[in-house]
């Protein structure tokens, strides 16, 4: 096959899985045409192509603060502004589309209006990814209308639908799009195997002069991404262990106040040191305002053999089981508590780290979930 794979940016969850799509597909010897603004290396063996957007302002999903006003929310654009940008897009993937047997476009935003309308026009085949940042602003009332209605068709037309989980699909998409059930690919986000692993670790602790027991919690310093829920709860656990956090955003200098010598903030770290962090815990704790559509920390998480305390609600309730982790109510104080059970019984900790890996390995690998995605595309273009 030759696949062309179009984003609207780089991403940062979005970008990944493109990106591990894109390996997996690549390694079965297939063509990837892996597309988006600032594209920069992209994929290794892929012909990574540019979308020129000549703009100043780059479409996102989700502003980010760190972003100091280069980006803009589709959702929150009028209508000749974000068709504004369409062009851009089509423009990419109207070069290679002849050559191209089948599209991946990600997320329910301009994407999925350039992809159909360039698949339309040359009668091929597309998929969406439909991660939930691109959908979710709909159900606030976001989105221009007549914006949000060539995003609806795009995505009714599309030969198959991929996300993330059940909360996704059920929650987010079929609740306010009418869509059947068989037309959709449920593709867990998958885990580096290798970078995530206990025994990647090393030099972690003397570099960060780490403690022998310490709660990662990894993750955006915004309110959405609730890290003001887990200083809170470590109130109830202080006493048996620190809390790392790892991550930068507005909240920093309020909360780095708050936590006070109950724990640390590392910031920005590199991707590396971010992976070995994780591996070296004893606990990973996640506390979102809002439901998770997947969340590849848990993930993460359970492949460094590291069980998770979090939230419960959204995606996470298939990711995270009882035998690997610990889900409690939406409640700071819960939380906290759930984490000092946990650091206190060894045994049952012990346990989840062999069960983490195990479940890692059997749901999240690359080797599960390439060859889904290779014959669910094989079937489509079949079709």
């Amino acid at each position: 096959m030759k696949i062309a794979i179009l984003l609207l940016n780089q991403g940062r969850g979005s970008g990944v899985v493109a990106k591990e799509h894109g390996k997996y597909l690549l390694g079965q010897g297939h063509v990837v045409y892996y597309m988006h603004p600032n594209v920069g290396k992209g994929i290794n063996g892929a012909y990574n192509k540019e979308v020129h957007l000549n703009k100043d302002i780059v479409p996102v999903h989700e502003y980010l603060p760190s972003a100091k006003g280069t980006q803009k929310a589709v959702s929150s654009m009028s209508y000749d502004e974000a068709l504004g940008y369409v062009p851009a897009y089509e423009n990419a993937l109207e070069e290679i589309i002849l050559e191209t047997d089948i599209v991946i476009g990600h997320h329910a935003n301009l994407t999925a209006i350039a992809t159909a309308n360039i698949c339309n026009r040359y009668n091929k085949p597309y998929v969406l990814f439909l991660h939930g940042t691109g959908i979710e602003p709909r159900h606030h009332g976001l989105y221009d209308d007549k914006v949000w209605l060539l995003i609806e068709g795009a995505i009714k037309e599309a030969n198959g639908i991929i996300v993330t989980t059940e909360y996704v699909r059920d929650k987010l998409v079929r609740n306010i799009i009418d869509l059947p059930l068989d037309r959709f690919l449920i593709q867990a986000c998958g885990v580096n195997l290798t970078e995530f692993n206990s025994k990647n670790i090393e030099g972690i602790v003397k570099k960060y002069s780490l403690s022998a027991k310490y709660v990662i919690c990894p993750g955006a310093l915004t309110k959405s991404k609730g890290p003001q829920n887990v200083v809170e709860a470590s109130k109830e656990y202080s006493d048996l262990a620190e809390t790392i956090f790892i991550g930068d955003g507005e909240l920093r200098e309020q909360l780095e106040a708050q936590l006070g010598k109950k724990g640390r903030f590392l910031g920005f770290v590199p991707n590396e040191d971010k992976a070995k962090l994780i591996n070296a815990a004893t606990l990973l704790v996640a506390a979102p305002e809002k439901k998770e559509h997947f969340g590849i920390i848990y993930t993460e998480a359970m492949a460094g053999s590291v069980p998770i305390v979090a939230y419960e609600g959204g995606g996470v309730n298939s990711i995270v089981t009882p035998e690997t982790g610990v889900l409690t109510k939406r409640s700071s104080k819960a939380l906290g508590e759930a984490v000092r059970k946990l650091l206190l019984n060894e045994k049952r900790r012990y346990a989840m780290t062999r069960n983490c890996r195990e479940r890692a390995i059997e749901f999240y690998s690359t080797e599960v979930l390439g060859p889904r995605l290779n014959q669910w595309l094989l079937m489509i273009l079949n079709e």
